[in-house]
């Protein structure tokens, strides 16, 4: 009459085993809770080629291996594009030696005011890895347009003169220059830290 039990026994202990490993499994296995968009494109984004601060060419796809942040802003945005910048700073912090992994790309939409080497100084006083550029009213159309981002001027105070409304997201490519996430204003560099540890792993 014992060996039943010590049967219903063992087998109870082997189901609750097998639950807490199927748990575990699902837990470890699952991806975690994204705090950028989740965007599966079937074509690699749009490649361009803005020329940098010394005149020399740079092509987005001389990136390719790591994770590209892309950002359109200008140097005169008296919020968003600070803030955003920061916080990207944050995330590169909170990744450590991975942080050599990622890539960030502002493109000033306001070449009236911003030249290459205007925007690679207003960028780098935030991370001196990040790399700025502009171009062409025609060539950030072109850019702008396949991004889905929008930008407008309008007038500003007398102080500021005209302002910019633009897209305040940022654009995340993988290493192979496919567009992974969206990543809208005001995610914290903690998590967006863990949104690229996650893309940098997969």
């Amino acid at each position: 009459m014992k060996k039943p039990v010590v049967v219903i026994v063992g087998m109870v202990v082997l189901g609750v085993a097998l639950t807490l490993v199927a748990d575990l499994a699902w837990n470890w296995l699952r991806p975690p809770q994204l705090h950028g968009m989740v965007l599966q494109s079937h074509e690699r984004a749009l490649d361009f080629t803005l020329n940098d601060e010394a005149g020399q060419p740079v092509k987005l796809s001389d990136f390719r291996g790591k994770l590209v942040l892309l950002y359109f802003g200008y140097t005169f945005c008296p919020d968003v594009c600070p803030a955003t910048l920061a916080q990207v700073k944050e995330a590169l912090a909170q990744l450590g030696g991975d942080a050599e992994r990622v890539q960030l790309i502002m493109v000033s939409v306001d070449p009236e005011r911003d030249t290459p080497e205007k925007v690679s100084a207003y960028v780098r006083q935030f991370d001196p890895r990040f790399i700025g550029l502009t171009g062409d009213p025609e060539t950030l159309t072109r850019i702008t347009t396949a991004y889905g981002v929008v930008y407008e001027q309008h007038e500003g105070s007398a102080a500021t003169g005209y302002l910019i409304d633009h897209t305040a997201t940022l654009t995340i490519l993988d290493r192979d220059g496919y567009v992974r996430l969206i990543m809208p204003f005001g995610v914290s560099g903690v998590d967006m830290a863990s949104d690229l540890r996650y893309l940098l792993t997969h």
